[in-house]
């Protein structure tokens, strides 16, 4: 494996975001040792980001890709359908490469929110909601990927990850000063004994230390794309999740 390109600006935060942690004052279910429905998907593509730095954009149709397949309309994406959405957010321009500069990752969810992604059959894939999750907590964090699916977050990349990506090893902190070579934005798919993100067309495991250590910014994300009868995959009835949560 190869790694592609980086393309996530710095965490940006605002007191306005909706916080997991609040709506955790109700009880949530326990999860399981291991989890996740990441072997749903056969082939999940690189989506441009072996071109550009459309990371934000690979990563949130990697996430649709999972959670259309799990409420039973699978959505396909190509380079070109992300790229696009990678261009009306940012300006990038394919003519001019000094424009591909990346993605802020809350004005990416915005524009998930609001417009949706598009698909390869011109289908657009809006999101419900999104919620910032506290930092470093690693048991708020496998709660919103057994509740929701999937959880997007921003690490800045220590140059020892891509050695490991390249050589087929899991994302753990490597000892001494590691220089970080940029941002990237990866979906937490699974929980296997380490965590499981999807980034560059492949499924890449990473430690909870990795992720305490160089994760800037996380986010549990609704998608009532992934609700068949009205329920996820283990029986949570997230359509009264969106309920309250819109109701805030």
């Amino acid at each position: 494996m190869v790694a592609g390109k980086l393309g996530k600006k710095p965490a940006t935060y605002d007191r306005r975001d909706l916080q997991f942690i609040r709506y955790r004052i109700a009880p949530l279910p326990p999860h399981p040792a291991q989890f996740g429905h990441e072997n749903l998907i056969g082939t999940w593509g690189m989506l441009g980001n072996d071109i550009v730095g459309d990371c934000v954009f690979a990563g949130a149709d990697h996430e649709t890709m999972l959670w259309t397949t799990e409420g039973g309309d699978p959505a396909r994406f190509s380079a070109e359908t992300a790229i696009a959405d990678y261009s009306a957010v940012t300006g990038y321009n394919p003519a001019d490469p000094s424009t591909d500069r990346g993605t802020d990752v809350r004005q990416a969810l915005q524009y998930r929110q609001q417009t949706g992604l598009v698909d390869v059959a011109g289908a657009r894939h809006r999101i419900g909601a999104y919620l910032a999750l506290e930092l470093g907590n690693t048991g708020y964090l496998l709660e919103a990927m057994y509740l929701l699916g999937a959880v997007g977050i921003g690490i800045q990349v220590p140059r020892s990850a891509l050695d490991q990506f390249d050589a087929g090893q899991p994302w753990s902190v490597v000892q001494g000063n590691q220089e970080i070579v940029g941002g990237h934005y990866v979906p937490l798919v699974a929980y296997r004994d380490n965590l499981v993100c999807v980034t560059w067309g492949a499924l890449q495991p990473m430690t909870l230390q990795f992720y305490a250590k160089y994760c800037d910014e996380a986010w549990a994300i609704l998608s009532p794309e992934m609700l068949k009868g009205g329920r996820s995959l283990e029986g949570f009835d997230l359509s009264q999740l969106q309920a309250d949560m819109a109701a805030l």
